[in-house]
């Protein structure tokens, strides 16, 4: 089934909720939400992401971002999730691969 069409809206608010890889608990660990922490703030800095606020739970992370229409949340969604890392599954917690 295909996703449906994302809108972005200048100026508004999101809640992006972002799952681990196969519904893992590869965040349970604090040195992996201390890791995941920092790309945040990498992606924050990096791309002018506006962050509201967060919370990463042992499988999935929370984000409330506000969108300036410059692209900056797609783009640090994807370095969050480790695509432009280079990084394997196993030293990158979001990668989402095709599941077992």
């Amino acid at each position: 089934m295909p996703r449906a069409n994302r809108y972005r809206l200048p100026g508004h608010v999101w809640h992006i909720t972002h799952r681990c890889r196969c519904q893992d608990f590869l965040l349970k660990f604090a040195r992996a939400r201390r890791v995941w922490r920092a790309w945040l703030f990498e992606a924050r800095k990096k791309f002018r992401l506006c962050v509201l606020d967060y919370m990463v739970t042992s499988n999935h992370i929370h984000l409330l971002v506000r969108d300036r229409g410059q692209g900056e949340i797609a783009k640090s969604m994807q370095r969050l999730a480790g695509e432009n890392r280079g990084q394997t599954t196993v030293s990158c917690p979001l990668l989402i691969p095709n599941c077992r």
